[in-house]
């Protein structure tokens, strides 16, 4: 069956580094974009990053830009979400995404807190 199984969420200070990672089964990996959402305590859920199938291209929501990375090895059937320069702001449960037209599967969620 599909899974998307997200990790690498954790307890980070202001200004540290997270790499978030997704593995995925069940489908065909190679041929749906990715995307990160982000879920805050009584805030909707936001899109936070994209990457196309072949990961040729990539879009940012403002609030993360130049300091997320969003990338992705389709030999391993796993998208990455790379964090720096963290924020208490960027604390949410965040989600993995998979899309194909109408399409779309979820992971749990991984939490990411940033708090000194």
């Amino acid at each position: 069956q599909v899974q998307l199984v997200e990790s690498g969420g954790g307890l980070v200070q202001p200004g540290g580094s997270l790499r978030l990672s997704c593995a995925a089964s069940g489908f065909t990996f190679s041929t749906y974009a990715m995307r990160w959402y982000r879920q805050a305590p009584g805030k909707e859920r936001e899109l936070v990053a994209h990457i196309t199938s072949a990961g040729a291209a990539t879009y940012y929501a403002n609030s993360v830009k130049g300091r997320f990375t969003i990338s992705r090895d389709n030999a391993k059937s796993t998208v990455y979400l790379q964090m720096t320069s963290l924020k208490p702001e960027d604390t949410a449960v965040y989600y993995c995404n998979a899309v194909l037209s109408y399409t779309s599967y979820w992971g749990q969620g991984t939490q990411v807190t940033v708090s000194s």
